[in-house]
């Protein structure tokens, strides 16, 4: 049974990039444009692993990985920024401390994120 990934990302191209080089990689792969939409879709499946951009509409990652991390302390979590009003590094600094395993600056390596994904499922 291959193992199941939620990809929240509101960029379309980012997400679809993301999602075939996941599926490529024999991952199922389920995805959502904001935090809410993502919320709903992680107690919909059994997910083995989320992959969240932190700047969104709707609900943005750090609230999402906040909500993630209450229902699930043991859920794994990789944070990705592309920046925003405040200089990316710093989000992802908040998004370790509320519990991520990696986090990864946009643009980022394909080879280095699915290293990680591998490493965390």
């Amino acid at each position: 049974m291959p193992k199941k990934i939620l990809v929240i990302e509101d960029n379309e191209l980012m997400c679809s990039i993301l999602k075939e080089l996941l599926e490529n990689a024999g991952f199922t792969v389920i995805d959502a444009p904001d935090g809410k939409v993502g919320m709903r879709l992680y107690r919909e499946n059994d997910v083995d692993l989320v992959i969240t951009d932190i700047i969104m509409p709707e609900k943005e990652g750090i609230e999402t990985i906040r909500e993630l991390k209450q229902e699930n302390p043991d859920v794994k979590i990789i944070a990705v920024s592309g920046g925003g009003r405040i200089n990316s590094m710093d989000y992802l600094q908040i998004a370790e401390r509320l519990g991520v395993q990696r986090t990864f600056t946009k643009p980022y390596d394909e080879d280095e994120i699915l290293k990680a994904v591998n490493e965390l499922i």
